[in-house]
């Protein structure tokens, strides 16, 4: 009898099912660490290839749903063309059935005690085991990850066992109830919306899938009720990539699009070959029960049913989305944006994208440095500090953006890695947008410059002149080293940044020298005082960019050794380091040395 026992029993199998898929799931990921995403946006550039690589990053992940998400993401984001999105779309819908075959491991019998381990109810509590070891024993790392994956799949092999049980003790094959219900999905029409609704409700067709597997073990799961369904599932599986194009580009939606056609169109001539035989020559098989192999054969040739007739055709597809999803002339595109929230599924390609951005921050840093050195020396122009502005406008909004995005991600399941790389970007991050401020702040007295008819007297025009391109080449220096995460560059900055220390010292006390003999007023030695601790500031900012470099690279090496910035800091500054004192010797020369060159010389003409 299938009473309320047994409906719990069922549904806690249930659940052991989909959070055993859901914590592997995030296993395969971490372990993945953005490779199957890198894979995704590099060798797909050929449809044929798209194909496989869909394929087989799907049977990585375990999910069809996932791996058209990434790509609708990628789409949005610009990063993948609308046409190379159709190949890989098709092979995912391929790769997805690789779960389905490890189910299947569950109709292994015999009494060769090797093929009794293979059967998942002798597998499940042995993978457990392994999983929890690996996970306990190493708290990060791939090890540790390999653990999260083996217990999601051993956990979701007990769920399939609970599953198996319940409905083969309860009876339930001898129900009236549960006969009427199969035999009223045995017409298509239902079947096909009794899969879709499943799957749209768990948004993976694994899962489904799964469950029907477990089902297998009444017997009474027929190839007639069964087929339409499975087809049912692979469309019910487009409504996680479709709510994820929500509110995306164009090309984002219509990506999301070209899923669920494939699998709509697939399913209707995929039925009407199945039936169409079945009324003129019959098939042996209608009416027979299904094992979980079968079902999972059945799924797979489906799927590569509909890549072979439909891949010839992808360009009808991808007209037919553009149809559905068309272009409106008067209506304005959806800004294209890096942080995709799509990515936070992926945490080391969400970190991959922030990092993009916060190299952006640099590059429009630098271009405002340019631009102010030229207000500062040519003159103040208006326009110029306009532009310089709007793009410190944009540095701003992009802050707030990556805190937001990195905050996003610290809510998901990461690795200790990955939370050390959220907090380097959030403190480089921070250590732009400061330099933007201060950048700023040199237009500001370039305007002050202007307004009160201040001009500096040559010798401090020199100076200036000598710290503005010592701050040029440490930004450089800086935001090249960043976008490579090059340490052996980022070395350089810390002696540039200490010479620049040396600069505002110096430039310090000439200043006091000339305000002394009365050669510049004091609104001008105001000005010019502020220049020079905006500089110096600036470089502060890019040693802490630096550091940072060396620190992940060091920790990179050297995990048992945990980097501290202030030792580091001291070490070099103490000479301990012969690249610091060879770079420090350099930039000396090159700065201070040209400089005390200068006033001498000025001292001698006097």
């Amino acid at each position: 009898m299938f009473g309320i026992i047994e409906v719990i029993a069922l549904g806690g199998g249930i659940a052991f099912f989909l959070f055993g898929m859901s914590i592997m799931g995030s296993g395969l990921e971490k372990l993945s660490s953005g490779r199957m995403e890198a894979i995704l946006e590099r060798l797909t550039g050929k449809l044929l290839m798209g194909v496989l690589v869909g394929a087989g990053v799907t049977a990585v992940i375990q999910s069809s749903a996932a791996t058209t998400v990434m790509v609708v993401g990628f789409v949005n984001a610009g990063i993948m063309r609308l046409s190379q999105a159709v190949g890989v779309i098709f092979g995912a819908n391929i790769g997805t059935t690789a779960t389905s075959f490890i189910l299947a491991l569950g109709d292994i019998n015999g009494k060769n005690l090797a093929l009794q381990l293979l059967n998942p109810s002798s597998l499940a509590p042995l993978i457990c085991i392994a999983g929890a070891v690996l996970y306990m024993v190493y708290k990060s790392g791939r090890k540790h990850d390999l653990g999260q994956i083996l217990m999601g799949l051993g956990i979701l092999f007990f769920g399939m066992v609970t599953m198996e049980q319940t409905v083969s003790n309860s009876g339930i094959k001898d129900s009236p109830v549960f006969i009427n219900m199969l035999t009223a999905v045995t017409n298509p029409v239902l079947g096909v919306f009794v899969g879709m609704f499943i799957t749209a409700v768990l948004q993976s067709s694994s899962a489904s899938i799964g469950i029907l597997q477990a089902l297998t073990s009444t017997g009474a799961i027929h190839f007639n009720m069964a087929a339409p369904i499975i087809l049912g599932q692979n469309i019910g599986t487009c409504i996680t990539a479709l709510l994820s194009a929500v509110g995306a580009s164009k090309n984002a939606r219509r990506a999301a699009m070209i899923h669920l056609y494939f699998n709509i169109i697939g399913t209707v001539l995929f039925l009407a070959l199945l039936y169409g035989v079945q009324a003129i020559v019959g098939l042996p098989f209608w009416e027979a029960s299904m094992s979980r192999i079968d079902i999972a054969l059945f799924h797979l040739t489906f799927n590569v049913f509909g890549t072979a007739v439909l891949l010839p055709f992808n360009k009808l597809l991808l007209k037919l989305a553009t149809i559905t999803i068309k272009d409106k002339p008067s209506a304005k595109e959806i800004e294209v944006s890096i942080l995709d929230k799509r990515f936070l599924s992926s945490p080391s390609l969400a970190l991959d994208k922030a990092d993009e951005v916060v190299a952006q921050m640099g590059t429009l840093a630098l271009q405002n440095f340019a631009d102010s050195v030229e207000l500062l020396s040519v003159g103040y122009d208006p326009k110029r500090a306009t532009t310089i502005n709007e793009r410190e406008d944009v540095i701003d909004k992009n802050e707030v953006r990556v805190d937001d995005y990195l905050v996003s991600l610290t809510n998901r399941s990461v690795s200790f890695e990955e939370n050390t790389r959220i907090n380097d970007i959030l403190h480089a991050v921070g250590d732009w947008e400061r330099i933007g401020d201060y950048i700023i702040n040199l237009v500001e007295v370039a305007e002050q410059m202007k307004d009160n008819a201040v001009e500096f007297t040559p010798s401090a025009k020199h100076e200036c002149a000598a710290i503005l391109d010592a701050i040029n080449e440490i930004l450089h220096i800086t935001l090249e080293s960043y976008r490579t995460k090059d340490a052996q560059l980022a070395l350089k900055v810390e002696p540039l940044e200490q010479v620049v220390d040396l600069l505002r010292d110096n430039l310090k006390n000439a200043h006091i020298e000339r305000l002394k003999a009365g050669e510049c007023t004091v609104i001008s030695g105001t000005l010019f005082l502020e220049l020079i601790t905006n500089l110096e500031r600036i470089s502060d900012h890019c040693s802490n960019i630096a550091v940072a470099i060396v620190q992940h690279a060091q920790s990179a090496v050297d995990r048992s050794h945990e980097f501290d910035f202030h030792d580091y800091l001291r070490a070099i500054h103490k000479g301990k380091t012969s690249d610091y004192q060879e770079n420090f010797a350099a930039y000396h020369a090159k700065y201070l040395d040209d400089l005390e060159n200068y006033e001498s010389e000025q001292e001698k003409g006097e």
